[in-house]
């Protein structure tokens, strides 16, 4: 313990969370020589390279991503001690928070937090952008975007997460659909004529397409929709059926044929999604933890 400097695991953070020696070293306010050398020092004190160098930064090696979140745990429990004395007040704050999402989250997570921000803090406002995969770690990191609301990336570990729920499927047509009760069943639901979703555009599979072609089943689709929104309206005026998320129905179950399918695993994790910038402002703290809440209520 006594080679461990409190200093060395704060930059080895940054080193993990930037990947590059200096945005590291601006993000520290230190010069790229000085935390060349701390580097150097942690190489040594947990004998791996830490991080080495690819076309692009660097990557971590996986000794130093088995490192990242017990060190992330142990700081923030430091970082949230000398905190303890600051203070946030909701009902005066005055911020703008940017929310990466899709329209699915939009729906059922943003318009209630909306709905919550005008009881609570009615001068923080939202901006909601649309959810682009692969730019949002570039998003988060260049301060495009304060928070995402996705399912993660197991590439992008150097983001900080959060779960919210996990989500699964259910199959809806239009009230009185003679034949959606045959979608119990992975023969039956391989019948039916289907509407699915594609957000990119274009596509008619999914991975529900993959568990089918592994029971040696193929489906009926006749239409591929960019949104699940749209879905409802869809299915309501024909036979067709659709795969839709729990939640996005959950207020408007009556309005439609459902079953629930329980041969189909396909389930998806919702979570909270931010850069390290972000993580010590109350304000950004506030707003994550209000809709932890409102999701778990």
């Amino acid at each position: 313990m006594k080679r461990i400097d409190l200093n060395l695991l704060v930059s080895l953070e940054a080193l993990l969370v930037e990947r590059n020696v200096t945005r590291a070293a601006a993000r520290l306010y230190m010069s790229q020589p000085a935390l060349s050398a701390q580097l150097n020092r942690l190489r040594d004190l947990f004998k791996d390279p830490l991080l080495v160098p690819a076309h692009r930064g660097m990557v971590p090696t996986a000794k130093a991503l088995e490192l990242i979140e017990p060190i992330r745990a142990s700081l923030d429990q430091i970082r949230g001690t000398l905190q303890s004395h600051d203070s946030f007040s909701p009902a005066t704050a005055e911020l703008t928070i940017s929310i990466a999402c899709t329209d699915y989250v939009e729906a059922v997570v943003v318009a209630p937090l909306i709905v919550a921000l005008r009881e609570k803090a009615p001068n923080i406002r939202l901006a909601v952008h649309r959810f682009a995969p692969a730019r949002l770690a570039q998003q988060l990191g260049d301060d495009d975007v304060d928070l995402a609301i996705a399912t993660p990336d197991a590439g992008q570990a150097h983001l900080r997460t959060r779960h919210l729920f996990e989500e699964s499927y259910i199959l809806i047509g239009r009230p009185g659909h003679p034949r959606i009760a045959e979608g119990a069943t992975a023969a039956g639901f391989a019948l039916l004529e289907q509407v699915i979703v594609s957000p990119s555009g274009g596509v008619f599979s999914t991975p529900v397409d993959v568990t089918l072609e592994a029971l040696g089943l193929s489906r009926v689709t006749v239409a591929s929709a960019a949104s699940f929104l749209v879905v409802p309206s869809i299915v309501a005026s024909s036979d067709l059926v659709a795969l839709v998320p729990r939640r996005l129905m959950r207020d408007r179950l009556a309005d439609v044929a459902w079953i629930d399918v329980p041969w189909l695993p396909e389930r998806f994790q919702v979570e909270l999604i931010w850069h390290e910038r972000t993580y010590g402002h109350r304000g950004q703290q506030w707003i994550r933890d209000l809709i932890h809440d409102l999701v778990a209520r």
